[in-house]
Formats: C-alpha cells, sequence, structure tokens
C-alpha cells in the first residue's frame, strides 16, 4: 500500500485554493521563513558547517549590500559546487532584484567566458573548487573583479575575500534595494546544441517552488539532501527553494559521492532526496553490494527525472532505498514541474511521468520539422505519440541574445519543448524520445528510447544507448552502445536474437550495428547521455 506524506492532502487543498489568489515574489517567501523560523536549523554543509534561518538571512544581507555597492544592479556571476556560498548568492540575488547567474563548473573556461557575457554579469563568486578558471576569467577580462569564497591563498589585485567583504558590509539591507525583479539566469544544457541562456524572475520561480511543496507536502519538520549541481533548474526550483520557503532543513553534499551521499542521509535522518536515474541506481548498487547497507527508512519522497525512468530502476528503488519515489518532468524553459507522478499511480501506469501540473496546460499534438510551429490544436488520440508544448505562468519568454533559437522554442504563448510523448486511455503521459533524436531508417521512425528500454531488460546489460548512423541505402541505420558488467561475455548476435524475440520491438527497430562495452556513457551531470562522444568513440 502506497502511503503518502502527512500534509500531502492537506497542503494540496491549500495551495489550490489559494495559489491565484495569494502570489508572491520568493523574496517575500524567504522572508517569511525567516520571520516564522528565526532560529530553525536552514542549512548543513558536508564540511560541518551550519546555518540557522536567522545567520542565512544575515550573511545573504551582507552580501547583497556588498554585492550592490561594487557594481549597482548589474547581474553576478557565481561558480561555485554546492556550498553556502552558493546558496548565500541565490538569497542576495533575491534581495537584490538582480539575477544570479549560475555557471555550470563543469564547463570549460571558454563557455564559462560566453554564458558570462551573454548574461552581461559583472562580478564573479567563486570558491575554492574554481579558482584556476576564476583567476583566468578575470585576466581575460571576462570579469573586472571577482570574490573567493574558500581557504586558499589567492593573491590577485582585483579578487577580495568572501568572508572579508561579507563583515565589511551592513547586515541591514540597503533600502534602495532591489532594483528589478530578476531571480536567476540559468543556462539549458547545451546536449543537442550550444547552452541557451534564460532569465526568471521571482514570481516565475515562486510557482515553482509552491507547486514542489504541494506535491511532496514539504514543510518545517523535512531534512532534504541536496546531491544535484545547485545551478541546474531542477536543483534551484524543484528543490532548493521549495524547501527554504517551506522552512525545512538543506543538507548540502558538495560533489555526489554515492556513498557519502547515503551516510548524510543515515546521519542527518533525510526525509527527501532529489536524484537522477543515473545516481539512484549508483544508490542500489551500493546498498545491495557486499558492503555496508545504510539506513534510508526516514526518507518519504525521492524525485527523480531528467532521463528515461525505467520499471527496474523503480523496483530497485523500492527494494534498497525507499518505495515513495516520485518520477517526474519540466525544462530549463519552463521550470522542472511539467508534470509529476505521485508513486500511487505507477503501479498502473509503469514509466509514467504523470499529468500536466495544476499551474500548467500541457498538450501533445503532431510533430513537425524543427524551423516550424507545431499546431497547439492537433492534438493527438490515446496511444499515438506526438511532441509536447507547454504553457503557464513559470514559464520564461525568450532566450537571452538568441532570436533565432527564441523564435524556433517560443511561439504564441506556447513553449515547444521537443520531447516526444504517448498519452494513455487515463490521460497519463510516458516520455518517448526527443524529437532531435529520431531516426530515419528505411522511410520509418523510430525513437531511441523504444530501443533502450529493450536492450536495457536483457539480463547481462547495465543499460544502452541507441542512435541512427548515416547510410547510404537505408538514409539511417539503428545502432547501439551497449554496457555490460566487467567480465561479462555478451555477443552482438546474442543482443540481436533477443531483439528478434521481443515481441514489443519491429523488426525495423532493431539495430543493426552494436558496440558492447565495460565503460560508463557519458552523460551531462543532469544524467543525459552524450550521443555525439560515443558514436566518435565507437564508430568513427
Amino acid at each position: 500500500m502506497w502511503t503518502v506524506h502527512p500534509q500531502s492532502k492537506q497542503l494540496m487543498s491549500q495551495f489550490r485554493c489559494s495559489l491565484l489568489t495569494l502570489i508572491m515574489k520568493l523574496n517575500d517567501a524567504l522572508a517569511r521563513t525567516v520571520r516564522c523560523y528565526p532560529d530553525k536549523l536552514a542549512l548543513v554543509t558536508d564540511d560541518g558547517r551550519s546555518f540557522t534561518y536567522a545567520e542565512l538571512d544575515e550573511r545573504s544581507t551582507r552580501l547583497a549590500n556588498a554585492l550592490s555597492e561594487r557594481v549597482g544592479a548589474a547581474r553576478v556571476a557565481v561558480l561555485t559546487i554546492n556550498d553556502a556560498s552558493s546558496i548565500e548568492s541565490m538569497w542576495a540575488g533575491n534581495k537584490r532584484g538582480s539575477a544570479t547567474v549560475q555557471l555550470s563548473y563543469r564547463a570549460t573556461v571558454t563557455e564559462l567566458a560566453d554564458m558570462a557575457t551573454t548574461a552581461d554579469a559583472e562580478l564573479l563568486v567563486f570558491d575554492d573548487h574554481n579558482v584556476e578558471d576564476a583567476v583566468e576569467l578575470v585576466d581575460r577580462g571576462t570579469f573586472e573583479r571577482a570574490i573567493h569564497a574558500g581557504e586558499k591563498s589567492v593573491d590577485h589585485e582585483a579578487i577580495e575575500s568572501y568572508e572579508a567583504v561579507l563583515d565589511d558590509a551592513s547586515p541591514e539591507l540597503d533600502a534602495s534595494l532591489p532594483h528589478g525583479e530578476e531571480c536567476a539566469v540559468l543556462h539549458t544544457s547545451g546536449t543537442t546544441s550550444v547552452p541557451k541562456t534564460v532569465q526568471f524572475d521571482q514570481e516565475q520561480l515562486w510557482y515553482g517552488a509552491v507547486q514542489v511543496i504541494m506535491e511532496h507536502g514539504i514543510d518545517e519538520t523535512d531534512v532534504a539532501l541536496c546531491t544535484s549541481p545547485w545551478y541546474h533548474m531542477v536543483t534551484t526550483d524543484a528543490w532548493l527553494y521549495p524547501h527554504f520557503v517551506a522552512g525545512a532543513t538543506v543538507v548540502l553534499h558538495s560533489t555526489f559521492e554515492p556513498e557519502e551521499a547515503l551516510d548524510l542521509i543515515e546521519t542527518h535522518g533525510v526525509t527527501g532526496l532529489l536524484a537522477v536515474p543515473t545516481q539512484l541506481k549508483t544508490l542500489n548498487d551500493i546498498q545491495r553490494g557486499d558492503g555496508r547497507t545504510y539506513d534510508t527508512d526516514t526518507i518519504g519522497y525521492i524525485r527523480t527525472g531528467g532521463a528515461i525512468v525505467t520499471e527496474n530502476l523503480i523496483e530497485e528503488t523500492h527494494e534498497h532505498i525507499s518505495e515513495h519515489v516520485y518520477n517526474t518532468y519540466g525544462m530549463t524553459e519552463a521550470g522542472p514541474d511539467l508534470t509529476f507522478a505521485h508513486p500511487s499511480v505507477q503501479e498502473e501506469h509503469p514509466g509514467t511521468i504523470g499529468k500536466e501540473s495544476f499551474t500548467w496546460e500541457i498538450r501533445v499534438v503532431d510533430s513537425v520539422p524543427l524551423d516550424e510551429h507545431p499546431d497547439p490544436e492537433a492534438t493527438v488520440d490515446a496511444g499515438e505519440r506526438g511532441e509536447i508544448i507547454a504553457r503557464g505562468p513559470g514559464m520564461s519568454h525568450e532566450y537571452i541574445d538568441n532570436d533565432e533559437a527564441s523564435e524556433r522554442s517560443y511561439f504564441d504563448g506556447w513553449l515547444r519543448t521537443r520531447d516526444v510523448a504517448r498519452i494513455d486511455e487515463d490521460g497519463y503521459l510516458y516520455i518517448v524520445d526527443r524529437v532531435d533524436n529520431m531516426i530515419v531508417s528505411g522511410g520509418e521512425n523510430v525513437y531511441p528510447a523504444e530501443v533502450e528500454r529493450v536492450l536495457g531488460n536483457h539480463p547481462d546489460v547495465i543499460e544502452a544507448c541507441v542512435f541512427g548512423r548515416d547510410d547510404e541505402q537505408w538514409g539511417q541505420v539503428v545502432t547501439a552502445v551497449v554496457v555490460v558488467e566487467e567480465g561479462q561475455e555478451l555477443t552482438d548476435d546474442e543482443l540481436d536474437e533477443y531483439c528478434l524475440q521481443h515481441d514489443g520491438l519491429a523488426d525495423f527497430k532493431r539495430p543493426r550495428a552494436y558496440a558492447i562495452t565495460e565503460d560508463e556513457l557519458p552523460r551531462t551531470d543532469t544524467g543525459t547521455i552524450m550521443r555525439e562522444q560515443l558514436i566518435d568513440k565507437h564508430f568513427d
């Protein structure tokens, strides 16, 4: 029997009744939390530091004042791993009303410079993990000044000490703040193109935070572990802000290490876990291994998504970590909460991403070429496939400094997701693949995710990635890279026979070429497979 977080139903009712009449700015919502829970533990870092809500409020106020003294209303970029300085920078950005530009610490210096320039950021906050890149960015002239949050010695005339900056700043918010309504500047994953830049205001991200509070039933008694990078939309708006708005405690895991994550869950009595499918799989592997088994009984909700969530993964997570797994769907441009699948629906609808969230309208419509706009009225019937389009109050409106991309993705108040889905008779959605990934072989359309699911169910296969390669006769041929356990003997012929015998896979969808490897598939930090790297490595 599925259980529901104790406050979930009450909160769902309250928020549905009040949301349309009570619209807040995120900064006002955070201020309410500080008033209600000043002495409540707000933040714990994995290096042993902790901050109450009153302390986090004062430190972020000092930072907001210091930043505005140095750059006025200009945007500030932040380049850190999951750290107190990243959280304080987020809060400070809200208080300034000038967006915090959230940079990926996994990007190259050139990529970082392009991101900062596109977003018009004038100052950089960075940590010990990113010293070399930060200094290079300052020396390149991307930033005229920077602030270093860390213990390493950094001798540079344009770089100040974070703690010294806070010490010198006023604990009372400058009366001239905020300058505007901005909240955050975020970047898309860039798996199929150069990362694109979007900006959100405080009201847009408030919608996302409230939805998550409602769906999970989050309150001040919760303890949430943050393992995914803070600069992603899902981490920001589906995890950090909802828990802060609710007055919960956030435990920061600086960079994901599965054993350390499980230890933090056990030590702090974590009730909420955000993990992409690859992270969940790793945690499951440790729990069922020969080593130590960690106590995860306190977990009341696991939020996952960002990649295909298989039935096997759900079942393994139920067995080894928690039964309370929520499958969700979102994107950087629209926020993390387009759909939401409660655990209670997954037994009858395995693999579903749920239905549209209550502040969103989602339609599955006929797919069209990437240079055209879908027709919102051309909805597909149950059982058919089509492209997801969405609209709602939490959606961004355009890409920054990229009119061409904006024209392709935003039209008539709708956002084109490029995700292909089917809808069942009960109205539940299932992600099939990306429009960008579709293979056309001999005039037939093949979605890689369909084939990946079949291959992934082979008992000797850990995971698979399927893509099309150019072919003179067929246009494209279906090709698969398959990951097996170390020392496992599996042949192309065995895989081919398995696909031939599978009654859910049409013959034209069967791979015509395989690469079998023990190496992990290259991924972005949200779990998306980097297909181009695989093609280059195994077939070119």
